[in-house]
């Protein structure tokens, strides 16, 4: 582990500047690769002069939160802190030039409890690649975030009264979903005349990881969690944990998204119009990646190469009726899709990253924000005992997978 720690000391400064300076601009990297010839119009982000400085309000009022007073021998400064009590969540707003796709403003939600077992958590709400499908109106994807986001009062892993759920007790930083690009774009789309998309997703979800970095530096475990679109870049963003926590135990639950392949065509267009290549990190283990490879397999598979000590865990319903309907959306076949999801693992395991799976049957889609996570068992294994095995373990657990998945 310290030779680990060692290798990536380096990295680990490069990565907290980058993340410094999205805290403070939260801007997208305006480089972009080159765009197939049949693509939209692609403009560059624009970062403003000045960037306002966040600002923080609380669900609710604290009855008990404590106020903290420094005093100076010259001159007397009063700095009150008020935090409100574990298990109220707080909204943060990203700043100025952190924006969802149509331009508004971004925030994201913040729960203050242990701090050294912390949750990084990445929301889902589909994804846009088209004029239609990106419609602000009639597309397929959350626009905005707004009062709806805050988690207060959700199920799963946010019912924090729950004796059964393993991460009660941890610090949760939630960060919205509102740009159509699984967390990872980089650009800004004109699809038509009157439809211009932020793909502003990375600068997003990168402001929210700094401030749990910021607010939780000492932390030991953490749980890099995401749901459908959130959990394409789970995988993605555990890495780029690992580097700012070296030496932490980092787990990472990607929870419905296991039926998308690596298609060459799809990850370079796809990507090129989210600007999603322009993020890849500069990990020694990506150097020569091209944009056709750069897929969802890909996300665990560099992650895990980059830093063997990360974990990684899925789960999937075999016939996840909203990834069929992203698969035909997209122009990929996905009618045997719980083979389509073995064959992904495998891909994955395969380039040498172990990944703990659990494969329930039927058609539902994500299961981390639902009470159904406390109920499902298959195969005898209850879901939730599973969970909590593969948080607590420190390697792999044995794979769960329905015989009957119809």
């Amino acid at each position: 582990m310290a030779k680990r720690a060692r290798a990536l000391k380096f990295r680990v400064g490069i990565l907290l500047l980058a993340l410094g300076l999205v805290a403070a601009s939260c801007g997208g990297d305006d480089a972009e690769e080159s765009e197939p010839a049949d693509t939209p119009e692609t403009t560059s982000p624009t970062t403003p002069a000045t960037t306002g400085a966040p600002t923080t309000t609380s669900t609710a009022a604290p009855a008990t939160a404590s106020a903290a007073t420094t005093t100076t021998s010259a001159t007397t400064t009063t700095t009150t802190t008020t935090l409100p009590p574990a298990g109220l969540w707080e909204q943060v707003s990203g700043g100025d030039d952190c924006r969802c796709a149509d331009g508004s403003d971004y925030s994201f939600w913040v729960r203050e409890a242990d701090p050294e077992r912390v949750v990084f958590y990445l929301e889902g709400g589909g994804a846009c690649f088209t004029a239609e499908s990106c419609s602000f109106t009639d597309g397929t994807y959350s626009v905005t975030t707004a009062e709806s986001d805050n988690p207060t009062g959700a199920g799963g892993i946010f019912d924090f009264s729950n004796p059964a759920n393993p991460l009660a007790g941890s610090s949760f930083v939630g960060a919205p979903y509102c740009t159509g690009d699984v967390h990872i774009g980089n650009s800004v789309q004109q699809y038509s005349e009157d439809l211009t998309v932020h793909h502003n997703g990375f600068a997003n979800a990168s402001k929210a990881l700094a401030e749990l970095h910021s607010r939780f530096p000492d932390a030991t475990e953490i749980v890099v969690a995401g749901s459908s679109a959130g959990s394409v870049a789970a995988p993605f963003f555990g890495g780029l944990a690992s580097d700012l926590y070296p030496g932490a135990k980092v787990s990472v639950v990607a929870d419905a998204s296991g039926a998308y392949p690596s298609n060459p065509v799809i990850n370079a267009t796809i990507g090129s119009l989210w600007g999603a290549f322009s993020v890849v990190p500069d990990w020694p283990v990506n150097e020569g990646i091209t944009p056709a490879e750069w897929g969802v397999p890909e996300m665990f598979i560099q992650a895990g190469l980059h830093d063997p000590d990360i974990r990684f865990a899925r789960f999937d319903n075999a016939f996840d009726s909203t990834q069929l309907g992203f698969a035909e959306l997209a122009g990929f076949d996905a009618s045997n899709m719980d083979q389509l999801i073995r064959d992904n693992e495998a891909k994955i395991e395969e380039a040498g990253v172990a990944v703990s799976s659990y494969l329930a049957p039927g058609a539902d889609h994500t299961i981390l924000g639902s009470d159904t996570m406390y109920t499902l068992a298959v195969e005898g294994v209850a879901f939730i005992d599973w969970l909590t095995e593969y948080l607590a373990a420190d390697e792999p657990i044995a794979d769960v997978s329905c015989v009957d998945c119809a």
